[in-house]
């Protein structure tokens, strides 16, 4: 039995601020937006994918998916026509495939946001997302520019900056599953090389995983990312995750 009320009452005050204590120490979870869809791969598996690998680090990200557009080259998403679309997210992580679209405007409603300070996460086929476009804005966003791919091969990929956080754990001797090589043409300035992959063809190498900086934001890319098989591979998902921190600003430098 409790002697006092009033000792009653200091150990149930104890307890509340113990809690609340911890659950201010507890970390946010990373409020992150997946912008998919276009031509040419599993969206849906890729997506349940990209969730499953945070789970399975131990990387509390909470998710919203937009997936529109249809499954052709040439779209225009409405979520864009909003001029807050990205609000209260610290990173947008781009997988949409739309070669075609050329609408500048459009184009600058995306780059606009992210210019101002929106960290962002662009895989794939996001490299070859508006090429047709006159306007260089998409690609300096993306840090790199691209207009074609090479066949698909098992590439061997190579470490440039093995001190980066994102490159931690890469292990020396890895090879991509079937994938294909992304030809790079330009690398813009304030873009970071981690890694490179070499052509079968021409035995030109190109950059494979990167950084940028984009304004104010925080850009990660990869141009890996075609097959079912790659978004299985653990090493694969292992620096999508950390890029994914990295952008974010929540992976340890």
């Amino acid at each position: 039995m409790f002697k006092s009320i009033p000792s009653l009452c200091l150990l149930v005050a104890g307890l509340s601020a113990s809690f609340v204590a911890a659950d201010e120490a507890a970390p946010k979870p990373i409020r992150a937006l997946i912008i998919t869809g276009g031509c040419c791969h599993d969206y849906d598996f890729q997506t349940k994918s990209i969730k499953q690998a945070a789970v399975d680090r131990g990387v509390n990200i909470e998710w919203t998916v937009v997936k529109d557009g249809g499954n052709g080259t040439d779209a225009q998403i409405a979520l864009y026509d909003d001029p807050d679309w990205a609000k209260g997210f610290d990173v947008v992580i781009h997988n949409e495939c739309f070669a075609n679209t050329t609408n500048a405007d459009y184009i600058r409603k995306i780059t606009s946001v992210h210019k101002a300070g929106v960290n962002a996460v662009v895989i794939h086929c996001a490299m070859h997302t508006y090429r047709a476009a006159k306007i260089d804005d998409w690609r300096e966003f993306l840090g790199v520019t691209s207009r074609m791919h090479e066949h698909k091969s098992e590439y061997p990929v190579r470490a440039v900056a093995v001190e980066h956080p994102i490159m931690k754990g890469f292990p020396a001797d890895y090879k991509t599953p079937m994938d294909e090589l992304y030809v790079i043409e330009h690398v813009w300035p304030n873009t970071e090389v981690l890694a490179r992959s070499t052509s079968e063809k021409t035995g030109q190498t190109h950059p494979v995983i990167w950084t940028s900086k984009y304004g104010k934001a925080r850009v990660f890319g990869t141009t890996y990312g075609h097959s079912n098989e790659t978004f299985s591979d653990q090493v694969f998902l292992t620096t999508l995750t950390r890029g994914i921190q990295w952008a974010a600003g929540r992976l340890a430098e």
